[in-house]
């Protein structure tokens, strides 16, 4: 958004209280710079909506006087111009918390965008694969890329997101000064909001990814890139993803069966095996419990699922 667009919403005190409230979240809360992006968007666009709404730019005394029916006439200008309730969920917790970090500086009041409802987010449970169709997705077995070394690299990370629960993103920036090793117990990963966590290793996965590092032509830099595309730069998820397709075809899974899908199943299988869940919330790095809380929605939906099939049968 171009400076002049910034001076005609906003005054020069809203636009140094926005630039705070950024700093704070990036340096204390350790946001990720995609989160922040989103964030301030979401915080000048309401900036915007207020700007058109008063008939001139915003200030900060504006911002003391704001009721509930301000913060839902942005969401209902936001839903006009086709934003999906996920997104217009984001956008009121963007400017919640703006104004809460300026109510903290005694700067705003944010009881009126409080005592808006949250639009309600249409809840969909994750879809794990089952325990011998994610076992066929991490087989050294199946290669249906033109080299071996390839092939052994899908592998390591298919097995690297259903043996430790990984993001696709967490098990791409690895170093391979970080790769497991056969014999290591653990490994330290960091994931969202920089926040590390420790998971443990089985020796399947380190020898998955010892594997694809003895086949692979590139040489590995200690602190460089683990995981290389065919010309040597960091491997890009996309190419995952298209090979998980490969696996989908001839295997004859449905299209809910990505890469991501592994880290759902390592969640379910767990659980089914016995996990607690605070054990799973730590392993798959969650900041809340009502996050991992939705697999135990999966594991009572497939045993329905398996007893209704049984009363068709007899």
């Amino acid at each position: 958004m171009s400076e002049s667009t910034v001076l005609i919403t906003h005054r020069p005190d809203v636009g140094a209280a926005l630039d705070d409230w950024l700093t704070h979240l990036g340096s204390e809360r350790r946001l990720s710079d995609r989160t922040l992006i989103a964030y301030e968007r979401d915080a000048r666009q309401f900036l915007g909506f207020l700007a058109e709404h008063l008939a001139a730019p915003v200030r900060l005394i504006d911002l003391e006087t704001l009721k509930p029916a301000d913060f839902r006439g942005f969401l209902a200008r936001r839903r006009q111009a086709g934003t999906q309730t996920r997104s217009l969920a984001r956008n009121l917790a963007g400017v919640r918390s703006f104004l809460s970090f300026l109510e903290q500086q005694g700067l705003a009041n944010a009881a009126g965008a409080s005592a808006v409802r949250t639009p309600r987010l249409p809840r969909s449970l994750p879809k794990p694969l089952g325990i011998e169709e994610a076992r066929a997705v991490v087989s050294q077995d199946l290669n249906f890329e033109n080299s071996e070394w390839v092939g052994a690299r899908n592998a390591a990370v298919f097995t690297l997101l259903y043996g430790c629960g990984l993001r696709i993103s967490e098990a791409l920036s690895l170093t391979r000064e970080q790769a497991p090793l056969p014999t290591a117990k653990s490994m330290r990963i960091l994931g969202k909001g920089n926040k590390e966590r420790v998971v443990p290793l089985l020796p399947v996965v380190g020898e998955a990814v010892d594997h694809y590092i003895l086949l692979c032509p590139h040489h590995l830099e200690a602190n460089a890139p683990l995981f290389r595309g065919v010309r040597g730069g960091k491997l890009n998820p996309r190419l995952i993803q298209l090979a998980m397709q490969k696996l989908r075809s001839a295997l004859g899974l449905p299209d809910t069966a990505t890469p991501h899908a592994l880290r759902h199943s390592f969640a379910t299988h767990l659980l089914v095996g016995g996990g607690d869940l605070r054990s799973i919330q730590e392993l798959l790095g969650h900041a809340s419990l009502s996050s991992t809380q939705i697999y135990t929605e999966v594991n009572a939906a497939q045993i329905l699922d398996v007893y209704d099939k049984a009363q068709r049968r007899k």
